[in-house]
């Protein structure tokens, strides 16, 4: 028995199916875009994605707080002994030991250089790690942060050192533009 192959050409019925096959997808498509589309974040949201901040105005001792991502985010100008002291505590001394720098691999640990990339500007997210609250700058028992609705007490390199709140005050992703210009995000 002779195997039978089918070597015809294509004819104008398989044209036919491959055109209104790729009609339909291209229709499809165009019917989806705008759904897909619709769920993309506005103008307004994209705006905040990442500020650029001028810190040359921040004097030595002097805190600020902008608003990013609907978030307050604080810089800190640190003086020399808000440093010293923040150098001087043990990784052993700190109930979260990562230094949750977004800069940085996540299992980096918590020491004062690894908060910060420039030892004197310090620049966190101003949010309470416990549920959420805002922080008070240069308060509680280590001179940095006090969060009075729980009670977490952070050092002067933002990290978590007595209360309730289980993490460090996260560090956003940030860049230096200039000497005097940071963008955040």
């Amino acid at each position: 028995m002779v195997a039978h192959t089918d070597t015809a050409e294509p004819t104008r019925r398989d044209f036919l199916y491959i055109a209104t096959g790729a009609v339909a997808a291209v229709g499809a498509a165009g019917f989806a875009w705008p759904f897909v589309a619709q769920m993309n974040p506005d103008a307004s949201v994209l705006a905040l994605s990442s500020i650029e901040v001028d810190i040359s105005q921040i004097e030595e001792g002097q805190s600020v707080t902008v608003n990013w991502r609907g978030n307050p985010v604080f810089i800190r100008h640190r003086t020399a002994k808000e440093i010293e002291e923040a150098r001087a505590v043990s990784l052993d001394d700190l109930p979260d030991q990562f230094a949750r720098n977004e800069n940085l691999p996540d299992t980096t640990p918590a020491t004062d250089e690894n908060r910060s990339t420039n030892e004197a500007i310090l620049i966190m997210v101003g949010v309470c790690t416990h549920l959420g609250c805002v922080p008070l700058g240069q308060q509680g028992e280590f001179g940095g942060w006090f969060c009075p609705c729980h009670g977490s007490h952070y050092d002067t390199a933002g990290r978590i050192r007595k209360g309730p709140a289980p993490r460090n005050l996260d560090v956003p992703t940030y860049e230096y533009l200039t000497d005097q210009k940071v963008k955040i995000g």
